[in-house]
């Protein structure tokens, strides 16, 4: 038996998957700029963040990026996918892309990718946790609630969200990702 006889097995590449994984992190990426701009929880939770604040969200090994951080004047900016350059203080790293997939089909939420340790963060952790939350205040903005209540721990009670403010930020959020 000789082991020169056997091919190696490559992997099949993971293209459609890596090809969801970008869109929506593209469509995240918007989403933040556009809640920072919309929704009063959001403009409470990135004031909280440093005034160099830049956050990168990333596929390892070698996935898409999602960068995010406040400009000059310190709105919040939508950066592209390319880190090249870019002074960045929280990396948000998923381990793979399968755990990515689980991520962003919302068949796990982030509290619990976090606990099955399919992220790593490097970085500010009180920034993580606010970047965290804020996936969250997205999630319950961008989706319908039976798939929201799948991506996040807890879905919000009318007593923490209004159905009027969900739908006036979620109306908002929209037109500001498109345009």
């Amino acid at each position: 038996m000789n082991i020169n006889n056997y091919p190696e097995i490559r992997p099949k590449s993971k293209l459609i998957k890596k090809i969801y994984v970008w869109v929506m992190l593209f469509v995240f990426g918007r989403a933040f700029q556009a809640a920072s701009k919309v929704d009063p929880a959001a403009k409470e939770e990135f004031a909280k963040m440093p005034a160099d604040f830049c956050f990168d969200m990333c596929v390892l090994p070698n996935g898409p990026h999602m960068i995010i951080g406040k400009d000059e004047k310190g709105k919040i900016r939508y950066m592209g996918w390319d880190p090249r350059g870019k002074k960045i203080t929280l990396w948000m790293k998923i381990k793979n892309l399968d755990a990515a997939i689980l991520m962003f089909t919302f068949q796990e939420s982030s509290c619990v990718a976090t606990a099955r340790d399919r992220l790593i963060v490097d970085g500010d952790i009180p920034a993580a946790c606010g970047i965290l939350r804020l996936m969250n205040l997205l999630e319950t903005l961008l989706l319908p609630k039976l798939l929201a209540k799948l991506g996040v721990k807890r879905y919000p009670r009318r007593t923490q969200l209004s159905p009027a403010r969900k739908w006036a930020s979620r109306i908002l959020t929209y037109i500001r990702i498109v345009a």
